[in-house]
Formats: structure tokens, sequence, C-alpha cells
């Protein structure tokens, strides 16, 4: 895993997976609450995107998710979208992700998860994404 500077979506025009961090609060009309930072901005591209999260959610629990068709890949990093980020949370997130990519080669970009509207610190998310992601994983820092 290595750490870039630079904007998200121009790696998703490359062809890479985008990691999109999430929560798993579901809306009365079955929607995932995706109201801030890259997950807003996902919503905002991919319009069926909430009510498919939501419902797996539902289905199979606040876990990540794959959507080929938008390509992406969610990684929970709160239980619900008020609280802080949760670093045990983050840690199992990641050590799916890893699970669910160990057969492909692909690249997948992701922000540093937890730490924008997370309110934790780089420093504490680090070390744990760097024992479960390996090479085919970029932090794009997007500030």
């Amino acid at each position: 895993m290595k750490v870039i500077k630079g904007n998200i979506w121009d790696y998703w025009k490359k062809g890479y997976w985008i990691v999109i961090p999430t929560n798993g609060t579901i809306k009365k009309n079955g929607e995932c609450v995706m109201g801030r930072g890259l997950a807003l901005q996902a919503k905002n591209l991919y319009k069926g995107l909430p009510k498919m999260l939501g419902s797996d959610i539902k289905k199979f629990g606040n876990f990540p998710h794959c959507y080929k068709e938008y390509h992406i890949i969610t990684f929970p990093v709160k239980y619900n979208y008020w609280e802080k980020a949760d670093l045990k949370l983050i840690e199992l997130s990641a050590n799916l992700i890893n699970k669910l990519t160990s057969l492909s080669d692909d690249k997948i970009a992701l922000p540093k998860v937890g730490c924008g509207n997370g309110k934790l610190n780089w420093k504490e998310v680090e070390p744990i994404l760097d024992k479960y992601l390996d090479e085919r994983f970029i932090v794009v820092d997007l500030c």
C-alpha cells in the first residue's frame, strides 16, 4: 500500500476500483445514509447505489460490499452516521476487503478512511490498513 496525493476519481477513470467509506445507517426509504464526503459524491454519481447498499446491509450486515457495475467497494467505518469512525470496524473492513480481492490483480484506490468525517487521525488508521492492504492498493490523499 502506498499513499499518494490526488483526486480519487481520476483513478476510477483509469480503471481502478474505488473504495467508499460508509456507515450502517439505513433510512426509512431503505437507502443507506450517504450524506458527506466521498459517499455523497458516489451517491450523486450513482443514484441507485444508496438503495442497493441499504438492501445489502439489511440482508448481509454492515460489511464491505462490491458493486461491479460502478467499480465500487464500500468500506464501513461507522455503525451510525453520526458517530466517530471505529478503529475495530476499520480493521474488520480492511481484512475483509483484502480477502474479497485477494484473487484479483485489480488496482484499488481508497481515501484515508475514517479520517475525514470519521474524525480519526491518519497515524491511528495507517498501521491498520498497512497490515492488510498490499501493493494493489493506493491511498489517495484528497487534501
